[in-house]
């Protein structure tokens, strides 16, 4: 089996804890009190989701663009 590589979006919450979406994968989310424990439980999600899901159907990820207001 082929390794793929997923980008994951992180974002840092007011309590300290960290937040993460795999945007490739349709409703691929993490949580974690740490970024190791927040990676550790992406990697799950993303395999779970990999398990459950129609890759042909997904988005393919073009980046992230800051928009200022």
């Amino acid at each position: 089996m082929t390794n793929r590589e997923f980008y994951v979006v992180i974002s840092k919450g007011k309590d300290g804890s960290f937040a993460g979406e795999a945007p490739q994968l349709r409703d691929c989310y993490g949580k974690g009190k740490t970024l190791d424990e927040l990676m550790a439980n992406m990697r799950k999600a993303i395999e779970s989701c990999l398990e459950d899901d129609d890759l042909e159907n997904n988005a393919r990820f073009i980046g992230v663009y800051k928009v200022e207001v």
